[in-house]
């Protein structure tokens, strides 16, 4: 989708103190060969801090660094890749209560890693459909620290991080601009997140661990009649970062950066960076490997990184996401200029 005038005003997040990755592999917790193959350094852990109450201070901090009084937006849109608290409550109640009151609308969008992007989406069409509507606040936040899941092998080359970021988006002009954002999907490849494990009752509620490589394991031990449909993925990843680009009006050429959700240096360079022709040093493979992957927020996390060091300025960001599904997606940043809050 081409984007007109919609503008980030401000981005806010939450990073909590990192686990080195020797420091696993000493406890036991990542196999020292791991750790030597995909290279990370460490992991953020957030402890017993509920993925909302980061989401809550990161949306404070981005929201206060927009001036923004958070009753006056218009919007509010809240995504995640992992439980966030009592099964049956919905988080972003919590961010009404204690931010933004009852007469934001609120809701939660639901496509995993790629959660940000729809959000994106979303909230670009919603403003827009009302001239009176100019501001929206998108935030993702998880904590994997607990039962039923190991952040240490969530998936192949991936460790996942504690961490939440937000997003406030407006129609005003502001430091930076949002020109596209779009998604393909191969829905053929849905079986590869499922294999092997029954669709009810659900993992969670049979007290089951979600072990995403024991369900690659079995993908490729028994392989569906459409199995090929992963091998279509690379091509897909390279159509949407060119529908991307193209609709924001620029070449690949022109970025100057890459946000992808953080895998192993591995995953990073042969996925994404070879098959655009660009060098890893444009990639935030080197920022990601600190923090682990985290989520719906790791290139919202990146692109702060890269503004608050002060770089950027002028430039096209592309941010890229791969999500279960198997869904592919793609926005276009432009930034304007270096906020004040840098």
């Amino acid at each position: 989708m081409r984007v007109a005038d919609i503008y980030l005003r401000a981005v806010g997040s939450v990073v909590p103190p990192t686990v080195s990755v020797e420091s696993a592999v000493a406890d036991g917790r990542y196999p020292a060969l791991e750790a030597e193959v995909h290279e990370f350094l460490g992991v953020a852990v957030a402890g017993d801090r509920p993925a909302p109450d980061m989401a809550l201070e990161a949306a404070r901090t981005a929201l206060k660094r927009a001036d923004q009084v958070p009753a006056d937006l218009d919007l509010l849109l809240y995504t995640n890749t992992w439980h966030q608290g009592p099964d049956g409550w919905p988080p972003h109640s919590y961010l009404q209560r204690n931010l933004v009151g009852g007469r934001v609308p609120a809701m939660a969008v639901h496509q995993g890693c790629n959660g940000m992007f729809d959000a994106l989406e979303l909230a670009a069409c919603y403003l827009r459909a009302e001239p009176e509507r100019h501001s929206a606040l998108l935030v993702a936040a998880d904590n994997y620290g607990t039962p039923l899941i190991d952040r240490w092998r969530i998936a192949p080359g991936m460790i996942g991080g504690d961490a939440a970021a937000a997003v406030v988006l407006t129609k005003e002009p502001s430091f930076a601009q949002l020109l596209s954002v779009c998604s393909i999907s191969a829905p053929e490849a849905e079986e590869l997140h499922r294999s092997g494990e029954p669709m009810f009752p659900p993992t969670v509620t049979a007290g089951r661990e979600q072990d995403f490589t024991a369900r690659f394991a079995h993908h490729r031990a028994n392989p569906p009649a459409d199995a090929g449909a992963l091998t279509r993925i690379p091509d897909l990843m390279l159509e949407v970062v060119e529908k991307a680009v193209a609709e924001a009006g620029i070449g690949i050429d022109d970025l100057a950066r890459v946000a992808y959700e953080t895998h192993s240096r591995e995953v990073v360079e042969q996925r994404v960076m070879v098959p655009l022709g660009m060098d890893m040093a444009k990639s935030t493979w080197d920022f990601g490997r600190r923090i682990g992957h985290c989520g719906a927020s790791d290139q919202f996390l990146a692109f702060e990184h890269l503004i608050a060091a002060g770089e950027l300025a002028g430039e096209h960001v592309l941010l890229l996401g791969q999500a279960p599904g198997v869904v592919l997606s793609a926005a276009v940043v432009k930034v304007l200029e270096l906020p004040r809050w840098t």
